[in-house]
Protein backbone atom coordinates (compact mmCIF):
# COMPACT_ATOMS: atom_id res chain seq x y z
CA UNK A 1 0.00 0.00 0.00
CA UNK A 2 1.28 3.44 -0.70
CA UNK A 3 2.12 5.68 2.08
CA UNK A 4 -1.45 7.52 2.16
CA UNK A 5 -3.61 8.09 5.45
CA UNK A 6 -6.39 7.12 5.61
CA UNK A 7 -9.66 6.71 7.80
CA UNK A 8 -11.13 3.81 10.32
CA UNK A 9 -14.94 2.88 8.76
CA UNK A 10 -17.35 3.05 10.93
CA UNK A 11 -21.09 2.04 10.89
CA UNK A 12 -22.62 5.33 11.17
CA UNK A 13 -20.65 6.95 8.42
CA UNK A 14 -20.88 4.19 5.61
CA UNK A 15 -23.79 5.32 3.61
CA UNK A 16 -22.29 8.64 3.61
CA UNK A 17 -19.12 7.15 2.41
CA UNK A 18 -20.51 4.58 0.21
CA UNK A 19 -23.08 7.49 -0.99
CA UNK A 20 -20.26 10.29 -1.85
CA UNK A 21 -17.16 8.20 -1.72
CA UNK A 22 -15.62 11.21 -0.55
CA UNK A 23 -11.09 11.29 -1.24
CA UNK A 24 -9.29 9.48 1.74
CA UNK A 25 -6.69 7.09 0.57
CA UNK A 26 -7.48 3.80 2.25
CA UNK A 27 -10.09 2.31 5.19
CA UNK A 28 -9.66 0.46 7.53
CA UNK A 29 -12.37 -2.03 9.30
CA UNK A 30 -12.23 -4.19 12.53
CA UNK A 31 -12.72 -7.66 11.48
CA UNK A 32 -15.34 -8.93 13.85
CA UNK A 33 -17.92 -6.02 12.77
CA UNK A 34 -18.20 -7.79 8.82
CA UNK A 35 -17.74 -11.73 10.06
CA UNK A 36 -21.30 -12.74 9.21
CA UNK A 37 -22.81 -11.90 5.90
CA UNK A 38 -24.86 -8.52 6.53
CA UNK A 39 -25.79 -4.97 4.64
CA UNK A 40 -22.47 -3.86 5.81
CA UNK A 41 -20.67 -6.29 4.77
CA UNK A 42 -21.84 -5.71 1.13
CA UNK A 43 -21.32 -2.31 0.79
CA UNK A 44 -18.15 -2.93 2.23
CA UNK A 45 -17.27 -5.03 -0.62
CA UNK A 46 -19.11 -2.47 -3.12
CA UNK A 47 -16.35 0.43 -1.64
CA UNK A 48 -13.60 -2.36 -2.54
CA UNK A 49 -13.75 -1.16 -6.39
CA UNK A 50 -12.59 2.36 -5.30
CA UNK A 51 -10.83 2.37 -1.58
CA UNK A 52 -7.91 -0.23 -0.65
CA UNK A 53 -9.13 -1.94 2.25
CA UNK A 54 -7.03 -2.34 5.79
CA UNK A 55 -8.54 -5.06 8.39
CA UNK A 56 -7.79 -4.20 12.18
CA UNK A 57 -8.93 -7.47 13.96
CA UNK A 58 -9.68 -6.84 17.85
CA UNK A 59 -10.42 -10.35 19.14
CA UNK A 60 -7.71 -12.83 17.87
CA UNK A 61 -5.99 -12.59 21.34
CA UNK A 62 -2.39 -13.05 19.93
CA UNK A 63 -1.30 -13.28 24.09
CA UNK A 64 -3.39 -16.05 24.91
CA UNK A 65 -1.79 -19.09 25.99
CA UNK A 66 -4.41 -21.34 24.88
CA UNK A 67 -3.07 -20.54 21.83
CA UNK A 68 -6.15 -19.12 18.96
CA UNK A 69 -9.81 -20.04 18.45
CA UNK A 70 -9.17 -21.94 15.45
CA UNK A 71 -13.43 -21.12 14.82
CA UNK A 72 -12.65 -17.80 15.13
CA UNK A 73 -9.50 -17.55 13.62
CA UNK A 74 -11.35 -19.64 10.56
CA UNK A 75 -13.91 -16.87 10.13
CA UNK A 76 -11.51 -13.97 9.96
CA UNK A 77 -9.53 -16.06 7.30
CA UNK A 78 -12.43 -16.14 5.57
CA UNK A 79 -13.04 -12.85 5.64
CA UNK A 80 -9.49 -11.99 4.79
CA UNK A 81 -9.75 -14.54 2.16
CA UNK A 82 -12.77 -12.33 0.27
CA UNK A 83 -11.56 -9.07 1.40
CA UNK A 84 -8.43 -9.66 0.07
CA UNK A 85 -7.04 -6.20 2.32
CA UNK A 86 -3.51 -4.69 1.20
CA UNK A 87 -3.12 -4.52 5.25
CA UNK A 88 -3.85 -7.01 7.95
CA UNK A 89 -3.11 -6.62 11.96
CA UNK A 90 -3.77 -7.20 15.50
CA UNK A 91 -2.29 -6.11 18.73
CA UNK A 92 -0.25 -7.19 21.40
CA UNK A 93 -2.20 -8.06 24.11
CA UNK A 94 -5.23 -10.91 24.94
CA UNK A 95 -8.61 -11.05 25.55
CA UNK A 96 -9.83 -14.90 26.27
CA UNK A 97 -8.86 -17.03 29.14
CA UNK A 98 -10.56 -20.43 29.27
CA UNK A 99 -12.78 -20.21 26.18
CA UNK A 100 -14.21 -17.01 28.06
CA UNK A 101 -14.36 -13.82 25.93
CA UNK A 102 -13.24 -10.52 28.05
CA UNK A 103 -14.36 -7.02 25.88
CA UNK A 104 -11.07 -5.63 26.59
CA UNK A 105 -7.14 -6.05 25.37
CA UNK A 106 -5.83 -7.11 28.09
CA UNK A 107 -1.77 -6.92 28.57
CA UNK A 108 0.64 -9.19 28.91
CA UNK A 109 4.19 -9.63 31.01
CA UNK A 110 7.27 -8.82 28.50
CA UNK A 111 9.26 -11.98 29.33
CA UNK A 112 10.71 -14.60 26.98
CA UNK A 113 7.57 -16.94 28.26
CA UNK A 114 5.38 -14.38 26.82
CA UNK A 115 6.70 -13.30 23.80
CA UNK A 116 7.26 -17.65 23.32
CA UNK A 117 3.25 -17.27 23.10
CA UNK A 118 2.66 -14.59 20.90
CA UNK A 119 5.19 -16.21 18.93
CA UNK A 120 3.77 -19.61 18.29
CA UNK A 121 0.31 -17.65 17.54
CA UNK A 122 1.19 -15.16 14.98
CA UNK A 123 3.05 -18.22 13.15
CA UNK A 124 -0.43 -20.06 13.25
CA UNK A 125 -1.76 -16.43 12.31
CA UNK A 126 0.25 -16.09 9.23
CA UNK A 127 0.06 -20.12 8.47
CA UNK A 128 -3.80 -19.54 8.01
CA UNK A 129 -3.84 -16.31 6.49
CA UNK A 130 -0.57 -17.05 4.02
CA UNK A 131 0.33 -13.80 3.94
CA UNK A 132 2.12 -11.45 6.94
CA UNK A 133 0.72 -9.42 9.55
CA UNK A 134 1.04 -5.78 11.50
CA UNK A 135 1.32 -6.62 15.20
CA UNK A 136 0.36 -3.12 16.98
CA UNK A 137 1.81 -1.94 20.47
CA UNK A 138 -0.38 -1.08 23.13
CA UNK A 139 -1.37 1.86 25.53
CA UNK A 140 -0.19 0.77 28.73
CA UNK A 141 -1.45 2.05 32.51
CA UNK A 142 0.97 -0.28 34.48
CA UNK A 143 4.00 -2.04 33.94
CA UNK A 144 4.54 -5.95 35.06
CA UNK A 145 7.40 -6.08 37.82
CA UNK A 146 8.80 -8.98 36.00
CA UNK A 147 9.27 -7.59 32.49
CA UNK A 148 12.46 -8.86 31.70
CA UNK A 149 12.41 -6.77 28.07
CA UNK A 150 11.06 -3.01 27.18
CA UNK A 151 7.98 -3.09 24.71
CA UNK A 152 10.31 -2.37 21.64
CA UNK A 153 12.35 -5.08 22.01
CA UNK A 154 9.83 -7.59 22.43
CA UNK A 155 8.06 -6.46 19.21
CA UNK A 156 11.62 -6.20 17.76
CA UNK A 157 12.29 -10.01 18.66
CA UNK A 158 8.66 -10.71 17.43
CA UNK A 159 9.07 -9.61 14.05
CA UNK A 160 12.59 -11.61 14.14
CA UNK A 161 11.46 -14.80 14.84
CA UNK A 162 8.18 -14.71 13.13
CA UNK A 163 8.88 -12.27 9.95
CA UNK A 164 5.49 -10.09 11.18
CA UNK A 165 5.61 -6.58 10.59
CA UNK A 166 4.83 -3.59 13.38
CA UNK A 167 1.90 -1.20 13.48
CA UNK A 168 3.37 1.46 15.30
CA UNK A 169 0.65 3.93 17.32
CA UNK A 170 1.97 7.20 17.81
CA UNK A 171 -1.07 7.71 20.16
CA UNK A 172 0.00 4.85 22.14
CA UNK A 173 3.50 5.37 22.33
CA UNK A 174 2.53 9.06 24.09
CA UNK A 175 0.27 7.43 26.41
CA UNK A 176 2.45 4.70 27.45
CA UNK A 177 5.15 6.98 28.11
CA UNK A 178 3.16 9.58 29.72
CA UNK A 179 1.86 7.09 32.35
CA UNK A 180 5.33 5.08 32.48
CA UNK A 181 7.13 7.78 32.65
CA UNK A 182 8.90 7.03 29.97
CA UNK A 183 11.15 8.99 26.84
CA UNK A 184 8.73 8.41 23.94
CA UNK A 185 12.05 9.02 22.05
CA UNK A 186 14.01 6.20 23.80
CA UNK A 187 11.18 3.67 23.07
CA UNK A 188 11.76 5.01 19.39
CA UNK A 189 15.43 4.20 19.40
CA UNK A 190 14.27 0.32 20.50
CA UNK A 191 12.52 -0.83 17.28
CA UNK A 192 14.17 -1.22 13.84
CA UNK A 193 12.87 1.13 10.66
CA UNK A 194 12.13 -2.08 8.96
CA UNK A 195 9.52 -3.84 11.26
CA UNK A 196 7.02 -0.65 10.69
CA UNK A 197 4.54 -1.28 8.16
CA UNK A 198 1.96 0.94 9.33
CA UNK A 199 1.02 3.87 11.56
CA UNK A 200 -1.86 4.62 13.43
CA UNK A 201 -2.92 8.08 15.43
CA UNK A 202 -5.82 8.67 17.96
CA UNK A 203 -7.01 10.78 20.33
CA UNK A 204 -6.79 10.31 24.12
CA UNK A 205 -8.41 11.31 27.27
CA UNK A 206 -6.98 12.47 30.72
CA UNK A 207 -8.42 10.99 33.79
CA UNK A 208 -7.54 11.82 37.65
CA UNK A 209 -6.15 9.22 39.34
CA UNK A 210 -5.59 10.78 43.19
CA UNK A 211 -4.24 14.02 42.02
CA UNK A 212 -1.94 12.40 39.00
CA UNK A 213 -3.62 12.72 35.24
CA UNK A 214 -3.55 9.57 33.37
CA UNK A 215 -4.05 9.44 29.49
CA UNK A 216 -6.57 7.23 28.48
CA UNK A 217 -6.47 5.75 24.73
CA UNK A 218 -10.26 6.36 24.39
CA UNK A 219 -9.93 7.32 20.60
CA UNK A 220 -12.81 9.79 21.15
CA UNK A 221 -11.34 13.29 20.33
CA UNK A 222 -8.88 14.56 17.58
CA UNK A 223 -5.40 13.67 18.12
CA UNK A 224 -3.65 15.40 20.06
CA UNK A 225 -0.68 18.42 19.94
CA UNK A 226 1.71 16.26 21.49
CA UNK A 227 0.94 13.04 19.51
CA UNK A 228 0.98 14.87 16.37
CA UNK A 229 4.73 16.40 17.46
CA UNK A 230 5.57 12.68 18.34
CA UNK A 231 4.04 11.59 14.82
CA UNK A 232 6.50 14.29 12.90
CA UNK A 233 9.46 12.63 15.19
CA UNK A 234 8.16 8.80 13.97
CA UNK A 235 8.08 10.03 10.18
CA UNK A 236 11.78 11.82 10.37
CA UNK A 237 13.25 8.19 11.63
CA UNK A 238 10.64 5.91 9.89
CA UNK A 239 9.53 7.44 6.72
CA UNK A 240 6.28 7.68 5.35
CA UNK A 241 4.13 4.72 5.80
CA UNK A 242 0.28 4.07 5.55
CA UNK A 243 -1.73 6.13 8.17
CA UNK A 244 -4.62 5.29 9.48
CA UNK A 245 -6.76 8.16 11.92
CA UNK A 246 -9.05 5.72 14.41
CA UNK A 247 -11.82 7.39 15.89
CA UNK A 248 -14.15 4.88 18.16
CA UNK A 249 -16.30 6.59 20.94
CA UNK A 250 -18.51 10.28 20.15
CA UNK A 251 -17.95 10.10 16.67
CA UNK A 252 -18.10 13.32 14.78
CA UNK A 253 -19.50 14.65 11.44
CA UNK A 254 -17.27 12.64 8.66
CA UNK A 255 -16.20 15.77 7.35
CA UNK A 256 -13.62 15.90 10.52
CA UNK A 257 -12.56 12.50 10.20
CA UNK A 258 -11.23 13.74 6.97
CA UNK A 259 -9.76 16.76 7.77
CA UNK A 260 -7.44 14.85 10.52
CA UNK A 261 -6.34 12.25 7.65
CA UNK A 262 -5.26 15.39 5.92
CA UNK A 263 -3.43 16.81 8.43
CA UNK A 264 -1.94 12.93 8.07
CA UNK A 265 -1.23 13.27 4.61
CA UNK A 266 0.71 16.70 5.16
CA UNK A 267 3.05 15.00 8.13
CA UNK A 268 3.94 12.30 6.04
CA UNK A 269 5.39 14.82 3.26
CA UNK A 270 2.96 12.96 0.22
CA UNK A 271 -0.24 14.56 -1.79
CA UNK A 272 -3.61 13.02 -1.05
CA UNK A 273 -4.74 10.17 -2.99
CA UNK A 274 -8.11 9.50 -3.19
CA UNK A 275 -8.35 6.27 -4.44
CA UNK A 276 -7.65 3.88 -6.94
CA UNK A 277 -7.50 5.00 -10.58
Amino acid sequence: MKPVAGMGLRSPHLAEIARDRPATGFLEIHAENYLAHSPARAALERLREDYDISVHAVGLSLGSVDGLDEAHLERVATLIHRLQPALVSDHLAWSVAGGRYFNDLLPLPYTEEALGVVERNVHRLQERLRRQILVENPSCYLAFAHSTLSEPEFLTELARRTGCGVVLDANNIFVTAHNLRLDPGAWLDGLPVTAVGEYHLAGHAVNDADGEPVLIDDHGSRVGEGVWALFDEIVRRYGPRPTLVEWDTDLPALDVLLDEARRAEQALGVEANARAA
